[in-house]
């Protein structure tokens, strides 16, 4: 167990490992995903799917960090209530996104590019990911409804964010190191 705390009032390794790899995973969405963004060829093709390395940048960036910081409303889930348990235990699990994971709430083509350049894409992204975390410190009990996965607190949302994230790595060719 070196290089774990056990933070007093913990009454098991179970809940240390949580909050262990939950402090792993955001970290990885503050410091060091722009980096494997920055380090990217933004004419990369894709390994599957339709999105260029800019599109998914402004997908994740402008869609699923901008929901999981509130600032992107959707009152509806539409995964069915029978299915969310399942879709629930799937995002705490360390299983990957299968490849051409469909999104219904995307079109069958992706949208036209919001910013001239990848690296303004980038910035965005920072920016977002900035506003999730400081929504979540002011108000740590916050909860945002995600259209799949339900209803979210912060630990979930970081979850849902850095599987999210490696997916689209992925997608790139791009297969982080100690994940």
């Amino acid at each position: 167990m070196a290089g774990i705390f056990v933070y007093p009032g913990f009454r098991n390794l179970a809940k240390v490992k949580v909050c262990q790899m939950s402090f792993e995973k955001e970290n990885f969405l503050r410091t060091r995903l722009v980096r494997y963004l920055q380090q990217l060829d933004p004419a990369t093709s894709p390994k599957w799917g339709k999105m260029s390395v800019q599109q998914m940048i402004e997908h994740y960036g402008g869609d699923a960090v901008r929901n999981a910081s509130g600032r992107l409303k959707i009152d509806k889930i539409i995964t069915p209530p029978e299915r969310l348990a399942s879709m629930r235990e799937f995002m705490v699990s360390d299983k990957p996104f299968k490849e051409n994971t469909k999104n219904p709430l995307m079109g069958e083509n992706p949208l036209p590019l919001r910013f001239n350049t990848v690296q303004a894409a980038i910035g965005a992204l920072q920016l977002e990911l900035i506003y999730f975390f400081e929504a979540f410190g002011k108000t740590p009990q916050l909860i945002t409804r995600n259209p799949f996965f339900g209803d979210l607190n912060f630990e979930q949302n970081v979850q849902l964010l850095y599987k999210h994230a490696l997916h689209h790595l992925r997608q790139f060719g791009v297969e982080p190191l100690n994940v």
